[in-house]
């Protein structure tokens, strides 16, 4: 069998499962009202809709995943990251059916951190254009328990509109495995393809109008494994951390630029809220499809600009980085503009 329908077979069923796992649970989740999301004074939906498409998104890369290691192997890469992935989402799911505290969810985060770092993906460098700093070993973990933990969390921030958080999942993961494929390392590049084909299956059944959400299953999943999987092709040499962090700049800039802009105003970071870019939009009258197609652009070229950035000398890759922060500037403006023409059109 050639090398490229060894690749083909665990994307197929990667999609093929999580779309078919979706469906199922919109039927059976809607009927059964298991881990339904009821709308509340945060909310952005109006009618309770499942949220356990975690579990699909989880099922089509398990399945896909096991067929081809049952084929090729397991790297011991993919194995830790793994690792890493279960307790989170275990917890994760504990959470969607009934309260779990922030302190034992974080103490999980925080442990799959330290996992990845045992396993040797700590984070390592200080990687930008034209710069390389080593970091020392204490450092070096803390950093990839921190980064860790706020990838799995901002993830799950975002995760609050229509097809959102299963495009960025698309996009990132996306771009990694083109960097993983074109760095030569064909098992980091199936395993991002895996996990994009996983969320184009449940995107099926999340494209707006959502019948189906992540729950706090999917997107905790889906935050580990960008940080997992940017810090395994960090380490093998595929590409610089900052490539990775571009092309899942939108989710990162957004609930990092809000985060620190409650804590200016003082707020409860920790307390459900609707002040993300992509929430004001909405309640500014764009709706779920204008805004999550708007954001699949944006999406769409920060992953371009993710895959071409690295072949460029580095005064050309921080001229790309610079452009990508005016955009994100020019996006904040847009979403002021935005809720200004709103108010003035309301009486």
């Amino acid at each position: 069998m050639s090398a490229s329908l060894l690749s083909l077979a665990p994307l197929s069923a990667s999609f093929a499962v999580s779309a078919l796992a979706a469906r199922a649970l919109v039927v059976h989740g809607g009927r059964q009202g298991i881990l339904l999301d009821h709308p509340n004074a945060r909310s952005l939906h109006r009618t309770p809709v499942p949220r356990s498409g975690g579990l699909a998104v989880l099922g089509g890369l398990g399945i896909s995943l096991a067929l081809w290691w049952s084929i090729d192997g397991i790297p011991a890469q993919s194995a830790w990251v793994a690792a890493c992935l279960l307790p989170v989402a275990a917890v994760s799911l504990l959470d969607d059916f009934g309260h779990i505290s922030r302190r034992v969810r974080l103490l999980v985060h925080l442990g799959a951190g330290l996992m990845l770092a045992a396993g040797g993906l700590a984070w390592q460098e200080l990687d930008l254009p034209g710069v390389q700093w080593s970091l020392p070993a204490p450092l070096a973990w803390t950093l990839t328990v921190l980064y860790v933990s706020w990838m799995i969390n901002l993830y799950n921030f975002m995760d609050g509109m229509d097809g959102f958080a299963g495009g960025m999942a698309l996009f990132g993961f996306g771009a990694l495995a083109i960097l993983g494929w074109r760095g030569g390392d064909a098992g980091f590049a199936l395993v991002a393809a895996c996990v994009a084909a996983a969320a184009a299956g449940f995107l099926t059944s999340n494209f707006p109008p959502a019948r189906l959400f992540l729950g706090d299953v999917g997107s905790s999943s889906l935050g580990l494994l960008a940080a997992g999987l940017s810090l395994w092709g960090a380490r093998a040499g595929l590409f610089p951390l900052w490539a990775a962090w571009l092309a899942f700049s939108p989710f990162i800039v957004d609930a990092t630029w809000t985060l620190l802009a409650r804590l200016v105003r003082g707020e409860r970071v920790w307390e459900a809220h609707r002040s993300h870019h992509y929430q004001r939009l909405v309640l500014a009258g764009w709706g779920h499809r204008k805004t999550v197609l708007g954001s699949y652009l944006v999406m769409a070229g920060a992953a371009a600009s993710a895959v071409a950035a690295p072949a460029l000398p580095p005064a050309e890759q921080w001229l790309v980085l610079l452009a990508w922060a005016m955009i994100y500037g020019l996006i904040h403006v847009r979403v002021r503009l935005a809720e200004q023409a709103e108010s003035r059109s309301c009486p």
